[in-house]
């Protein structure tokens, strides 16, 4: 090792950028056992820079692009240009977010952020925390409910409280069962609210299970409302959900993680009306907007909650006799103690572009996610799961020519659940693309292509990436499944 390692960091930039060009593939896909044969993962005895250099290198070989426009696997995608200079310069400054005196400047940064993002979602008056994602906003957001509702909660655990049950879609993200576990109410106190064919909350059964809940002498604690769901991209009416908690005095949460990012534009933030009703609400902005991961917000309408359900007022780290206003010490609200400056991200992001940057690139991508579903109802083989669309999920099948005349019986459908599986593993194995797939309810195996903020994608990568699929599925045969 060269010096103390500073010398290496010189080429870091370099060798990121040489990984990342247009030359370099998607993904060389390995399976797990060929991998470890080919990687030198052993750390026991140093290495000289030159030699950590090619380690390095051949990590990334094969790891996955994710900045290309082709990866399209999951709810993100390559990161801000900005975002990810922020994201260098946090990680340079090494700098813990609790108290003012180690972090001035990322403390005021987080605070005007969420003054920002507060108003943005019509929540004037309200508090919020930067939070490593939005598993752990949900936690935020069940832990404020119930002290809402139950303060003592806080020093005397569950021990003497009703039984307490929370309500969500069907097509809600998974972590609302761990935090019910976490927490210690147990899976089963969750209720589970049937959803429409677009994928949206049954308001009318949302009602009515309340209502039978109390009836029968349980506590209905929080109604969790998604603005966005992972699949479908799917909006719950947010007015009618509000309308019903403000009725039964439950708290309301929007998982807003993915489709709050519609907030930046004011084209497409008529879609989550009724969101700033809301008693809490998640965000990712590294989801949709690019921001380097982990980069998420929890936003609470009640201003001190936060301070009050999670201060544990450490005395080596929270002293109320310090020589500055310790009203800027915020580490206090979170259950963390070290906590990175995410905000400062997001801010560099946002001090580059401004509102309307932000609003431009929102509507590029659902102008886009609109041109992808447009092509793709035009295109033989390929069929929408629903014509809906809220945020830039575009979901579908792709039917091979050998199946376009057959009956489509069960025992067809149960191919088409091999099928897109298969596609799926050419697209990946030839680094065409990567897509998601998954089935829903009684739909079989479909494609879920999301599109994000970053790279900026134009049509004709969109039509690149169908040819993809199209070629690959020509390629499936009954032999293969």
């Amino acid at each position: 090792m060269n010096g103390n390692g500073h010398t290496f960091l010189s080429k870091v930039l370099k060798i990121v950028e040489e990984q990342q060009s247009e030359v370099t593939p998607l993904i060389q896909f390995k399976h797990p056992e060929e991998l470890e044969a080919i990687l030198d993962l052993d750390v026991t005895k140093a290495v000289s820079d030159a030699e950590l250099e090619r380690c390095v290198r051949q990590v990334l070989q094969y790891s996955v692009n994710t900045s290309k426009a082709i990866f399209r696997n999951q709810l993100y995608g390559g990161t801000d240009p900005y975002g990810l200079s922020g994201a260098w310069i946090a990680e340079a400054f090494n700098t813990s977010q609790y108290t003012f005196e180690v972090a001035p400047a990322f403390t005021l940064i987080e605070l005007k952020m969420l003054q920002h993002i507060l108003k943005l979602f019509g929540i004037l008056e309200g508090d919020g925390i930067f939070t490593p994602g939005g598993s752990i906003s949900l936690l935020y957001a069940v832990v404020a409910a119930r002290f809402k509702a139950y303060p003592g909660v806080k020093s005397q655990g569950m021990r003497n409280l009703p039984e307490m049950l929370l309500f969500t879609s069907e097509d809600s993200h998974y972590s609302i069962k761990k935090a019910a576990h976490w927490l210690g109410f147990g899976t089963e106190s969750v209720r589970i609210i049937k959803t429409n064919n677009q994928g949206q909350m049954s308001v009318k059964e949302l009602c009515s299970a309340i209502q039978r809940e109390r009836d029968l002498g349980r506590i209905p604690l929080m109604v969790n409302a998604t603005a966005g769901t992972t699949v479908f991209g799917a909006i719950d009416d947010l007015e009618a959900i509000a309308e019903i908690c403000q009725k039964f005095g439950v708290w309301m949460h929007v998982d807003a993680c993915w489709g709050g990012s519609l907030m930046l534009s004011s084209n497409q933030r008529s879609k989550l009306k009724g969101i700033e009703r809301a008693d809490s609400i998640s965000w990712n902005p590294h989801k949709m907007t690019g921001a380097p991961l982990q980069c998420s917000v929890f936003m609470v309408r009640m201003r001190g909650l936060l301070h009050e359900c999670n201060s544990a007022s450490a005395q080596y780290l929270f002293q109320q006799d310090k020589f500055y206003d310790v009203r800027y010490d915020t580490g206090d609200k979170s259950v963390q103690c070290g906590r990175k400056i995410d905000a400062f991200k997001l801010w560099m992001m946002w001090k580059a572009r401004g509102d309307a940057g932000l609003s431009k690139l929102t509507d590029h991508t659902m102008n886009i996610a609109s041109f992808c579903q447009n092509a793709i109802s035009e295109k033989p083989g390929f069929r929408l799961v629903t014509g809906v669309m809220q945020c830039p999920n575009v979901c579908f099948w792709y039917i091979p020519t050998f199946m376009r005349e057959r009956q489509e019986d069960e025992q067809w459908w149960e191919l088409m659940h091999k099928i897109t599986p298969k596609i799926k593993e050419l697209l990946t194995l030839s680094s065409q693309l990567m897509v998601a797939y998954t089935p829903v309810r009684h739909y079989k195996n479909f494609f879920r292509l999301a599109f994000t903020f970053h790279p900026v994608i134009q049509e004709s990568q969109v039509l690149d990436m169908l040819l993809a699929i199209e070629e690959c599925g020509e390629k499936v045969t009954l032999q293969m499944l």
